[in-house]
């Protein structure tokens, strides 16, 4: 008997080893080369989120690879397959490729893909001067050069190139261009791909507002925006009832015959209303595209709810903000996304303190699932719970719950949303 265990320990260690192999390393990088932008997208099994790792309130400070691996293996733990980045200016996109590169090395089965996002602005955007909407900026070239050079360097996990950053849409009005612009640049891409330049399975799209993929005013549609539907692979959308809370806010008040209800129904009920307008703002994409005589994918690039907010959509103003109705959002966007097979690029990860720096408390700092020193917030508590973040930290902090996991606290600081009257200004 203990030559016969000491023989099973034997050959049990040399299959272990055997696992190991280089033959096997190399066929694993195949299966993930071999995996398109049109396997992934749609696929649960590749829940897809928009990720900066910014830990500052600027961008000059660069989060190290050793961040960026510590982000990846925490959004690898919790179901993700598929980021989105939005630029290649700054070395943050080149550094994640580099860090998921590098965990794919040491453990060739981890798989995360990436949505490349390349900015593109019009003339005199983000200057003193008064931006040209109908002219390109000169550096648009150079961020795309720079996106199909770490497209051609990444093929197994560069997947999709996203040309602009709700580009199009009219109140970006520090940098908007028209859509001959952005289906120049895809037109450009897809030459490419088809010349060789550019991996021939690589999905190239937009990632834009709603409106600006035709959902909205008749203003969008135009002959440029009909061929660059035509010209993408896939369009990607973007919808937010959180800030439509504000700006569009009918959809949002509770209506008289909910004036009876508990606090709780009030929420759940306007949550239910949210959902149903992403699910309107998607449709409306679709009914144009149809319109068009198209039939392709469409995902959503982009939607998410804040936890915090000391502006339009906080306390004094549409009551939108907290982390009860940011899980209740999030939950609820999933459910409908992974049964329909949609991609949701959930907005986002992790707060990034850079997007309203002289305002700690303003709503774009906290669309984060997870606090800067990583804390799960309520939509995440339930995989705490379920140790799947066990050994994993960030900014060498384990993972842990925001408000301690005192669940009644957190809920003493959820809003009910106002009921018909006018919603105040802060």
């Amino acid at each position: 008997m203990k030559t016969i265990s000491i023989f099973l320990v034997v050959l049990l260690c040399f299959a272990c080893k055997n696992q190991n192999k280089p033959e096997d390393k190399i066929n694993t990088v195949n299966q993930q080369l071999n995996l398109t932008a049109k396997d992934v997208l749609g696929n649960p099994d590749f829940l897809a989120i928009s990720y900066g790792g910014y830990r500052k309130k600027t961008r000059e400070a660069q989060p190290t690879i050793a961040q960026l691996k510590e982000d990846m293996k925490i959004l690898s733990a919790m179901g993700i397959g598929l980021i989105r980045t939005y630029n290649v200016q700054f070395p943050h996109a080149s550094n994640v490729l580099k860090a998921i590169r590098e965990i794919k090395k040491k453990d060739p089965n981890f798989q995360m893909f990436v949505m490349l996002g390349a900015w593109i602005d019009c003339k005199n955007a983000w200057t003193d001067q008064e931006p040209d909407h109908n002219v390109e900026s000169e550096t648009n070239a150079a961020e795309i050069d720079r996106a199909v050079a770490l497209a051609n360097e990444y093929p197994d996990i560069v997947k999709i190139v996203a040309v602009g950053n709700e580009a199009m849409v009219k109140w970006a009005t520090s940098y908007y261009v028209q859509a001959n612009v952005i289906l120049k640049w895809v037109n450009h891409l897809q030459e490419l791909k088809a010349n060789g330049g550019l991996p021939k399975e690589l999905w190239i799209t937009s990632s834009d507002d709603f409106a600006s993929w035709g959902g909205g005013s008749p203003e969008y549609h135009t002959p440029d925006l009909e061929a660059l539907v035509k010209a993408v692979d896939f369009i990607s959308m973007h919808t937010y009832p959180y800030h439509n809370t504000h700006y569009n806010p009918e959809f949002w008040l509770h209506p008289e015959q909910e004036t009876k209800w508990s606090d709780k129904q009030k929420v759940d009920a306007a949550m239910q209303r949210a959902l149903g307008f992403a699910k309107k703002q998607y449709d409306s994409v679709s009914n144009y595209m149809k319109s068009l005589g198209v039939d392709k994918p469409i995902h959503i690039g982009e939607t998410g709810w804040a936890s915090v907010s000391n502006g339009f959509y906080g306390p004094n103003g549409s009551r939108a903000t907290d982390e009860y109705k940011q899980a209740m959002y999030h939950e609820l966007i999933r459910e409908w996304t992974t049964n329909a097979g949609i991609s949701c690029f959930y907005f986002e990860a992790f707060n990034e303190p850079w997007k309203d720096a002289h305002n700690p408390k303003g709503s774009e700092n906290h669309f984060g699932l997870f606090t800067v020193d990583g804390k799960a917030k309520y939509a995440l508590w339930e995989l705490v719970d379920k140790g799947i973040f066990k050994g994993l930290t960030r900014n060498g902090n384990p993972i842990t719950k925001t408000y301690d996991g005192d669940l009644e606290a957190l809920l003493t600081e959820v809003l009910v949303p106002p009921s018909g009257e006018r919603i105040e200004t802060p």
